[in-house]
């Protein structure tokens, strides 16, 4: 059984492009960001001021990235359309590891998968805090089950 993902059609530019035609390998990245904007978007939770003002001011969105891990699979030639896809892996007290996938438009065979650990953090301080139950409850229908 399948887990539940999000996933985004992104263009590749030929100025995404590196001297031998592929996909930079810092686009890779800068294309799972942007996947991950429209995640928060669509959950309604995609700028940290809204967050603040919703719920008595639970700074959900208040995160930093720890750690950032990218597996290069197979090359992206040239320009075109490609799918990123990503989901939750984990969902810790102050942590939480987002999944990613890089694939072609037409079928699943990955150019890279990967990961993102995301710490939830008090805006003042900067320092680890437990994640709301509010954002618990959005993220629970994406998280993986074992």
């Amino acid at each position: 059984m399948g887990h539940r993902f999000h996933e985004q059609v992104m263009g590749v530019y030929f100025d995404d492009l590196d001297a031998f035609g592929i996909l930079h390998n810092a686009r890779y990245l800068l294309l799972f960001e942007r996947t991950l904007g429209s995640f928060w978007e669509g959950l309604g939770i995609g700028q940290p001021d809204r967050v603040r003002a919703k719920e008595g001011g639970e700074g959900d969105h208040w995160h930093l990235v720890r750690a950032n891990h990218i597996d290069y699979l197979r090359p992206v030639r040239g320009s075109g359309r490609i799918r990123v896809r990503i989901h939750v892996q984990t969902l810790g007290t102050t942590s939480m590891t987002i999944g990613f996938r890089l694939l072609p438009m037409d079928h699943d065979e990955d150019f890279a998968t990967g990961h993102r650990v995301l710490v939830c953090v008090d805006p003042s301080t900067q320092r680890p805090v437990p994640w709301s139950d509010r954002f618990r409850a959005l993220m629970a229908p994406w998280l993986v089950q074992p």
